[in-house]
């Protein structure tokens, strides 16, 4: 069992290291640490009603229009990453994702980092509000968030 990680976000996975996802030096190829977030983030997106699975589905389309990471530590094959997301900041028709990445046994920070999403019409592409029901459930797994007044 892994070490508990201190992270405020609210939620998470873990994610094995597989030989693909590595560099030639052995450990964790650097964009690889966003892959991981990404995917993670989907999975809650998926958890708070908006599944990102099946696009042409969904009331809008999500596109990322900035991402930043902070390398911190490097992680090796076969290891297990907990990855933790959440959201920072919450606007009218864009929100900021945050990530954590964490070595499950010993609990060490990899990385950190961010991206902000842009929610937007699937015909005309222009930003449009948050969906409701997304951002209610934000707001509930995270009363604190900044913005989350702006419903």
């Amino acid at each position: 069992m892994g070490t508990a990680t201190q992270t405020s976000l609210p939620f998470s996975e873990i994610v094995k290291v597989r030989f693909r996802d590595m560099d030639a030096q052995g450990h964790l190829y650097f964009a690889n640490y966003m892959v991981y977030a990404d995917e993670v983030l989907g999975s809650y997106m998926e958890e708070l009603g908006l599944g990102a699975m099946n696009p042409h589905k969904l009331p809008c389309l999500i596109f990322t229009v900035n991402i930043h990471c902070d390398y911190v530590d490097e992680i090796g094959g076969n290891a297990e990453v907990n990855v933790c997301v959440g959201y920072s900041r919450l606007g009218n028709s864009s929100a900021d994702a945050a990530f954590e990445l964490y070595d499950n046994a010993r609990g060490t920070l990899l990385a950190k980092g961010g991206l902000t999403q842009v929610f937007v019409d699937p015909d005309t592409r222009k930003s449009i509000p948050i969906p409701a029901f997304f951002k209610a459930g934000i707001v509930e797994q995270q009363p604190d968030i900044t913005g989350a007044s702006t419903i």
